[in-house]
């Protein structure tokens, strides 16, 4: 009966050895499916801010898009007020006088919404002719070193480093 009892204690003994392992299996397991979860709710929470991040990332290069967008319509009516100041009549009745000088403010009240919301004129007239911000619409022999701009035709405008409207141009070529 010994032989029994001891064939019936190893049997016991390996079933209680199951049975912890499968207890130890079973926390391992739970622990495991808790890192997994937090992991994942770690990864959840980091997508979520990069997520709140890029949203308002669009948001303000949206709002400058549509500013950008608004300005753009703005400028040719300002280039058209300073077209007609440069061809001014030089005598003027006092009526005229007073009516060009009303019109002036007007102009000068688009200049500042347009300075005020980052629009800059691009500077022409003795710069270096430069194809990113000037288009040159021709060419005049000159004193001056090749490539510099002589003559202004039509004003550019940049907001910021972004070129909204090129600057047309008379660029310089040396006398032959």
């Amino acid at each position: 009966m010994t032989d029994k009892n001891n064939i019936e204690e190893e049997i016991i003994e390996d079933e209680f050895l199951e049975d912890i392992s499968k207890d130890e299996i079973v926390e391992k397991t739970d622990l495991d499916l808790l890192e997994e979860y937090k992991a994942g709710w770690q990864r959840a929470q980091a997508d979520y801010k990069n997520l709140q991040v890029e949203v308002s990332t669009q948001r303000s290069e949206w709002a400058r898009m549509s500013k950008l967008y608004i300005l753009e319509e703005f400028i040719p009516v300002y280039d058209n007020f300073k077209k007609a100041f440069a061809n001014e009549p030089v005598e003027m009745t006092k009526e005229q006088e007073n009516w060009v000088k009303g019109v002036g403010y007007i102009k000068q009240q688009f200049g500042k919404v347009l300075s005020d919301n980052g629009v800059e004129e691009i500077e022409t007239v003795g710069k270096m002719f430069d194809a990113s911000m000037h288009e040159a619409v021709g060419e005049e022999e000159n004193k001056e070193e090749d490539g510099t701009i002589i003559c202004e035709i039509e004003g550019g405008y940049k907001m910021g480093e972004k070129v909204v409207k090129v600057a047309k141009v008379i660029v310089s070529k040396k006398e032959a």
